[in-house]
């Protein structure tokens, strides 16, 4: 299992709105190939700095089939007008855990 990290930049004032986008584009994530759920996380200190965080079982179900799909077109539409920058991913893996 891969966790794509993505850490996104809101302009600031669109928060809400931003939250809103992803609640809508969530079912995009979980009908893609290979997806196994998905979170957003906003920072305290940060507040229009956020993580999202999905669970693929490999890489490539991130980066090419769901890249490729129209569910990641969908997914910028909804919510890339909220971005203040290019969202910053990466991907990994559980080393250890409880």
């Amino acid at each position: 299992m891969i966790t794509e990290i993505a850490q996104i930049e809101i302009r600031p004032g669109q928060e809400r709105e931003f939250e809103r986008a992803v609640a809508q584009a969530l079912p995009c994530f979980l009908a893609a190939d290979g997806c196994h759920g998905a979170d957003l996380h906003r920072s305290v200190e940060h507040p229009s700095r956020y993580r999202l965080m999905v669970r693929w079982e490999t890489v490539e179900h991130h980066t090419v089939t769901f890249r490729a799909s129209e569910g990641f077109a969908r997914w910028r539409a909804l919510a890339g007008p909220h971005f203040a920058a290019p969202p910053q991913v990466e991907h990994v893996r559980s080393v250890l855990a409880p």
